[in-house]
């Protein structure tokens, strides 16, 4: 094993960050918000309790999962990411992903025959699809809304008005993604929240608008705690920017807005729901987060390595993180927008984006650009969308040279595509 290195060097040091991931060197390596790489402390956990668990499996599984508070591991877990989003341990719930995060809310919600979800059109293919089968089981609603009708006109001031226009009375629930795969864009979170909040005096509790918030790409970029994101319910995978183990993620919500829900998955780490069903009797109390963390036996050693990733995350500094991503997002647009054969959608500077960016080549089609890339050895990808472009995510794991080195290719778009005219 290689002698451990500092995960944090000095400010204008990253490679020390770098060298914890075992990315390709072959490869610029834009794509890694799809599924991360796992750094060297997410790696070793995974090992030690994979090791552990092979070495004597049911002692392992029986004290870290109903042991003491100091061997309970999934309890370890949650105070990890509770930290991390500025909540208490009590109010996260453990997922394996944001598809199954989405999916628990949406079928525990209160929707009562009538009653709508409102979402938006730029929302993602798991989301809308969760509202959908959740809906249609309830007799309920979806309807879907554009927050925008041209990348140019787009403000945050123009998305919190549509939203806020589109509420009615029997809206129950606004599900919306803060930073959209499709476009790269960032939705104001804490001003959506607002008007919704606005929007709920004088309801009835039963009645109240919910915010739901897909964060999954915002989520180990952003520098701002969830819990004063204004949100109801904050859902994201953390096998993404986070650098958790694959098939991990989180719900975060207050612990009054649990007791809104109602569970859909046997839970195995909620002792009043377990000794509720031995007295033959129903669980007292309000629905809890660890009600709701969906019970069967799991990958454990990759559950419960998710604390070494939030661990690394605040080693390096959530301030830095976001600063570096931005920046390196920020030479990476100002490059495109510079170059006359490429349409650049996500807008600038880090008021309305994060670390996506999504773009057009003048000719090409979104496969051929990528293919090209890969041709050159820079991994890059498409938006699985109805309409698609090419899309680029500078992260922690990418250098202002190897940003250089991409524009520089996409540059030489232009000329191939001039020349095949």
């Amino acid at each position: 094993m290689k002698p451990r290195e500092p995960v944090v060097g000095t400010s204008d040091d990253w490679s020390s960050v770098r060298n914890q991931f075992d990315l390709s060197h072959e490869y610029i390596h834009l794509a890694t918000f799809a599924l991360a790489s796992h750094p060297r402390p997410v790696r070793e956990a995974i090992e030690k309790y994979r090791r552990a668990l092979d070495d004597n499996p049911f002692l392992v599984l029986d004290h870290s999962l109903w042991g003491t508070d100091d061997e309970n591991l999934p309890r370890k877990v949650r105070g990890a990411a509770a930290n991390y989003v500025g909540g208490q341990l009590e109010e996260i719930a453990l997922t394996s992903s944001t598809t199954m995060g989405l999916a628990l809310v949406y079928h525990g919600l209160p929707i009562k025959a009538g009653q709508e979800v409102l979402t938006t059109a730029q929302d993602f293919y798991p989301h809308h699809e969760s509202i959908r089968l959740a809906t249609e089981r309830a007799d309920a609603s979806m309807r879907k809304i554009a927050l925008f009708d041209s990348f140019g006109a787009i403000s945050e001031d123009s998305i919190v008005s549509r939203i806020r226009s589109a509420l009615r009375p029997n809206t129950r629930a606004v599900g919306i993604t803060w930073v959209h795969s499709s476009s790269g864009l960032k939705l104001p979170v804490r001003h959506i929240a607002d008007a919704i909040e606005e929007a709920n005096a004088g309801r009835y509790e039963s009645d109240r608008i919910l915010l739901i918030v897909d964060g999954v790409h915002g989520f180990g970029v952003e520098e701002e705690n969830i819990a004063e994101l204004g949100c109801d319910f904050f859902v994201s995978g953390t096998h993404k920017w986070i650098f958790a183990p694959r098939g991990t993620g989180i719900i975060w919500a207050r612990e009054e807005t649990w007791a809104r829900l109602r569970p859909t998955i046997p839970t195995f780490i909620a002792d009043e729901v377990e000794r509720a069903w031995m007295e033959n009797r129903a669980p007292q109390g309000p629905t809890r987060a660890s009600w709701v963390s969906p019970g069967g036996y799991q990958a454990y050693e990759h559950q419960w390595a998710m604390t070494e990733a939030f661990g690394f995350h605040q080693q390096i500094g959530r301030k830095r993180v976001a600063e570096r991503i931005h920046a390196l997002n920020e030479q990476c647009k100002e490059g495109l927008a510079k170059m006359r054969h490429v349409r650049l959608y996500t807008p600038r500077g880090s008021t309305l984006s994060a670390g996506l960016i999504c773009f057009d080549v003048n000719g090409m089609q979104p496969k051929a650009v990528i293919k090209r890339l890969l041709e050159r050895k820079i991994v890059a990808s498409t938006t699985p969308y109805g309409t698609s472009y090419a899309r680029l995510a500078p992260s922690l794991v990418n250098t202002p040279e190897e940003i250089e080195t991409a524009l520089r290719e996409v540059r030489a778009l232009g000329r191939m595509s001039v020349a095949c005219k």
